[in-house]
């Protein structure tokens, strides 16, 4: 297993976010992975472990999850955007492919959008409704058992991430790792006021290689992209669930790292 080395970020606003870095300091790109909702960056653990040979990894602690700072203010999507675009600015160097899981899919798309970087030479968006129709269903069953029971509501939500069961001391350990911040907070991490078609707008815009990677319960809204974008990388992972690096860690590893060999000779 990987070691990788914290390293910390000061981000313009003041708050100290976290970062694990792994592989060697001239590799010809930077994979940058960013978690999703209230999940810490050590979750990448089976792709440090794997990509960290050849490529520079740096895997971010977005603020409030993780070992970053749990601050009070900032969780909005143009906050988180400027975090990860900071990361990038401080702890990578050359070409990068940015790596966006669920909700961090929309805040890899709205840093490219707010801070454009020809340093980005691909994006991969991992199991994320970023725009295209059928829209997802909405579940407020899930916001109102957050609200009655936090602690047991976030379990089952971390349980229900694996197609495939997980040691209970893991799913534990991700569990606290998700109650760091306050509920509001990580509420508010949600973008609601903006609408379906910014997302797609932005995915449009993207002209670099863009890498969509998705579960069966997404696999209409990747075709819809792809009939849209052309140029759209589609891949679906039937049998994976939402966590599908961890589930499927060995086949995503290799589509990575041919994606960022794709993207690196498209950009040279």
């Amino acid at each position: 297993m990987v070691t990788p080395v914290m390293r910390a970020v000061q981000s313009s606003d003041g708050v100290r976010l976290n970062v694990l870095e792994a592989g060697p300091e001239d590799a010809a790109a930077t994979l940058v992975l960013v978690p999703g909702w209230t999940m810490p960056a050590w979750i990448w653990q089976p792709q440090l472990d794997a990509l960290a040979a050849r490529h520079r990894v740096v895997a971010l602690d977005p603020r409030g999850q993780g070992d970053s700072q749990v601050p009070r203010a900032g969780y909005h999507i143009d906050r988180r955007a400027d975090d990860i675009a900071e990361c990038l600015a401080t702890r990578t160097r050359g070409p990068v492919i940015l790596v966006g899981w669920s909700l961090a899919a929309v805040e890899v798309l709205q840093c490219v959008e707010r801070h454009p970087d020809a340093r980005v030479a691909g994006l991969v968006l991992i199991d994320s409704a970023v725009g295209q129709l059928p829209a997802l269903p909405e579940n407020p069953a899930f916001v109102k058992a957050l609200n009655d029971d936090r602690r047991a509501a976030v379990q089952g939500f971390v349980r229900a991430m694996f197609a495939r069961p997980q040691p209970e001391g893991y799913v534990e350990r991700l569990t606290r790792a998700a109650l760091r911040m306050r509920l509001e907070d990580s509420m508010a991490l949600f973008p609601k006021h903006l609408a379906r078609e910014h997302w797609r707008g932005i995915t449009a815009r993207f002209t670099r290689p863009l890498l969509y990677i998705v579960t069966e319960r997404l696999r209409e809204q990747g075709e819809n992209m792809k009939r849209e974008r052309p140029a759209t990388r589609l891949e679906v992972f039937e049998k994976a669930g939402h966590a599908i690096f961890l589930d499927e860690p060995e086949r995503f590893n290799v589509l990575l790292k041919a994606f960022a060999a794709d993207a690196l000779a498209k950009a040279a």
